[in-house]
């Protein structure tokens, strides 16, 4: 092989592995009824990126927002639980966003 081809497999290799890790980067986050009240909610990124920071809003069903602010120092957000429907948006970005109703909250 020309070392030509062997250099250019080589850059071909590092950027699919680059290519694969900014897939990677998946949001998580999961929300979790107090019993007082209050939801919380715990986020992060499936490569151990902190969501500090990361924007959360609470929707109506009509997709207003009731309450809005940003994960704290330990990526969680807590909001007092809406009387009617809602929705979580926890707001990473574009394609790293993630909606809990809140029927599924528990």
């Amino acid at each position: 092989m020309s070392r030509h081809f062997l250099v250019a497999l080589a850059v071909l290799s590092a950027v699919t592995l680059l290519a694969r890790r900014a897939d990677a980067h998946t949001p998580l986050c999961a929300c979790y009824d107090n019993g007082d009240g209050t939801i919380l909610c715990e986020g992060g990124f499936s490569d151990g990126a902190t969501a500090a920071g990361v924007r959360l809003a609470v929707l109506d069903r009509s997709g207003n927002v009731l309450i809005e602010g940003a994960m704290n120092e330990q990526s969680e957000f807590v909001f007092a639980k809406p009387s009617g429907a809602f929705t979580v948006l926890f707001d990473g970005g574009a394609g790293h966003q993630v909606r809990l109703s809140g029927t599924d909250i528990h």
